[in-house]
């Protein structure tokens, strides 16, 4: 077979989520070929671009430039549509940070865009692709807990304390609900496929709030808690499955968050699927301890970028990527869906669907145990 060529990428977005997604398209994923950044602060894009040896550009540059083919936004949340949006005119392959957009009809609207131009429109989360959730879907699939009858998304941690840290928490689409329920909703739909409703709770606990970090400079200034604190739901899925789902942005970290699979022979355990890798435990029928199963999937370190790879992959393939953007608005409606519901008082019946991509090659570990087995072996 002849040598696939490299695909020339650009990055708009140079805050800290980009430091691991440059670092790994750079040294992790051969089919890419970083090519410059850009960011609102020149000086912060001129430095990023010294640190990884890349171009700075400007956005207008990026957009002429007819060599790059995938942009990766990581632009905060808010955001995003009207940059996708811009991209998809101007005919780039996009991948974004999650989530597609913050309002569902934008998310469809971009979704349809990018099947007008003909140009793929792709979104992480990318964690599903990991080690952990992989293995989890071959286990289920393999029959090994029977028949999956029920699931529960657990998460809790301090908004207050984020909100010091990164104050894009609080503006729409960085909530609780939206900006970290995108994990679990991603997970659960790879490993039970489509949802068909939903129904549940959603709000805001405390709107208005006091800045506390006092070696911050906005120390004692108030602000506005605008997004979600808390969400709450119940999801059917179309295989007759029923999921709950419980996010509470007021309260500690204690207890570790996980998805649990409840089946007819056993319980499936993962943990918190904002990261690629982790236990993946198991209950079987007459056992009273769960057990960890080695993972039958590849990469379990902090791999974000995977994703981008392997869109860059099904680009060059001309296959349908496993992050597509049909997926990645499903994920996004059962969560927007239960805020509906909120609302309304009614269940709220999804109209967004899409099709489960084949799984991951089983037994490649990643790059680390790749040895003599080339990268590409993951993706063809």
């Amino acid at each position: 077979m002849e040598q696939i060529k490299k695909v020339k990428t650009a990055v708009i977005g140079c805050g800290a989520i980009s430091e691991i997604y440059l670092k790994n398209m750079k040294d992790m994923f051969e089919i890419l070929e970083l090519a410059g950044c850009c960011d609102l602060d020149p000086q912060l894009a001129s430095k990023t671009a010294e640190t990884y040896g890349i171009r700075a550009m400007s956005m207008e540059e990026i957009l002429k430039d007819p060599e790059i083919e995938i942009v990766v936004n990581l632009t905060n949340p808010s955001a995003h549509y009207p940059v996708i949006k811009t991209l998809l005119e101007h005919k780039k392959q996009v991948y974004t940070e999650k989530v597609l957009a913050v309002d569902i009809a934008n998310a469809r609207e971009l979704a349809q865009l990018a099947n007008a131009n003909h140009c793929l429109l792709c979104s992480a989360p990318d964690t599903f692709l990991g080690a952990a959730v992989q293995t989890a879907r071959y286990l289920i699939g393999s029959g090994l807990i029977g028949e999956v009858t029920s699931c529960v998304s657990i998460l809790q941690r301090d908004g207050s304390l984020l909100a010091e840290k990164f104050p894009y928490t609080v503006k729409p689409g960085g909530g609780i609900g939206i900006d970290v329920g995108i994990y679990y909703t991603t997970a659960m739909i790879q490993i039970l496929g489509e949802a068909a409703m939903v129904c549940g709770m959603a709000g805001i606990t405390e709107q208005k709030k006091t800045h506390y970090f006092t070696k911050n400079d906005n120390f004692g200034q108030p602000y506005l808690q605008e997004s979600e604190t808390y969400l709450a739901g119940i999801i059917r899925f179309k295989n007759g499955c029923i999921g709950n789902v419980h996010f509470n942005a007021r309260s500690i970290r204690t207890e570790k968050p996980y998805v649990a699979f409840y089946g007819t022979d056993g319980i499936l355990m993962l943990e918190d699927p904002n990261f690629f890798g982790g236990d993946v435990k198991v209950i079987l029928k007459g056992q009273t301890e769960p057990v960890s199963f080695p993972h039958t999937h590849g990469y379990a370190g902090n791999c974000r970028g995977l994703g981008v790879a392997e869109m860059a992959w099904s680009l060059r393939m001309n296959r349908t990527p496993r992050t597509n953007a049909d997926m990645a608005v499903h994920a996004l409606e059962i969560l927007t869906g239960i805020m509906e519901s909120s609302q309304t008082g009614r269940f709220y019946e999804l109209e967004s669907g899409f099709c489960l991509q084949p799984m991951l090659p089983k037994g490649f570990l990643g790059p680390e145990y790749a040895q003599n087995q080339p990268e590409g072996a993951l993706y063809f």
